[in-house]
């Protein structure tokens, strides 16, 4: 069984992450072509303009102030231009050593990535389908913490497009901490596959707030793809990178990160089981 789980992570000749290497680097290709597009500024005039009514007309927190059209393109860019280096840093199928494994198959590696530091990569395989995952993942984003109990509170501060939203989020009391992040994130959509990047960002209509650290994530993301033999479920690939900031020693927060990638999993695994009774 080890060695088996030693190949699964660290990329050796293992048919699964070479296939989803393969589809990692065709996704990195569509996006690099997405981005080329959406810089004739014409065309993202164009998709602002479409979109106006969700940048401007829903309630915003008090004190933040809409995203100029012009700065728009930017936070476009940043959120395609953190999920391609996310996947960058996936395709490198070297050097990952196995920190975690679960019952459920959950498997956590790590690997120390120079200039970026240690990130984690989390598989693993949910009973969902990939709609269900990208609608409690990205389009209902702010119901998160009704069922992870981890987030206190995340709110979409801009919408900026039909794929890029700006959020600021709390994480409720750990044991590092509580922390809040302010970030973009993007979703891609390709076949049987949905891609969700983001990154932490500046506004300066919304600077650190009282009482919290800001933390800082990414260039992270998550991949969703259906198994082929059951398109009821879907592959969970979750790249985590973060800066939890303060004086924390990092063995702790190396301990923490992957322990919180097991804890988020295992709520959303309940979230899916409770939505199927329902259902």
């Amino acid at each position: 069984m080890l060695p088996a789980v030693v190949k699964l992570c660290c990329g050796i000749s293992y048919p699964h992450l070479r296939s989803l290497a393969g589809l990692q680097r065709t996704a990195v290709a569509v996006i690099g072509q997405e981005l080329t597009h959406l810089q004739r500024w014409g065309e993202v005039q164009h998709l602002m303009r479409t979109h106006a009514g969700l940048n401007y007309n829903e309630p915003k927190p008090e004190g933040v102030k809409p995203v100029p059209l012009k700065d728009q393109l930017f936070f476009v860019q940043e959120g395609q231009q953190a999920m391609r280096k996310a996947l960058s840093m996936l395709e490198d199928t070297q050097g990952w050593k196995v920190e975690i494994t679960e019952s459920e198959g959950d498997v956590i590696c790590s690997k120390v990535m120079p200039g970026v530091g240690k990130v984690f990569r989390l598989e693993a395989v949910l009973e969902a389908n990939v709609d269900e995952l990208y609608d409690l993942l990205f389009v209902r984003v702010e119901e998160m913490h009704e069922w992870n109990p981890s987030i206190q509170q995340i709110k979409v501060l801009q919408r900026v497009g039909p794929e890029t939203i700006i959020t600021h989020e709390v994480s409720a009391e750990t044991a590092i901490g509580q922390r809040d992040f302010l970030s973009v994130r993007h979703s891609f959509k390709q076949k049987s596959s949905v891609y969700l990047g983001g990154k932490a960002i500046q506004l300066d209509t919304f600077p650190p707030q009282a009482g919290f650290v800001r933390a800082e994530d990414g260039p992270t993301c998550i991949i969703i793809q259906a198994l082929d033999d059951d398109q009821g479920k879907s592959r969970f690939t979750w790249l985590l990178n973060m800066d939890v900031k303060g004086w924390l020693p990092k063995s702790i927060v190396n301990q923490a990160l992957p322990r919180r990638q097991l804890d988020f999993t295992r709520h959303l695994r309940r979230r899916l089981t409770a939505s199927a009774t329902l259902g």
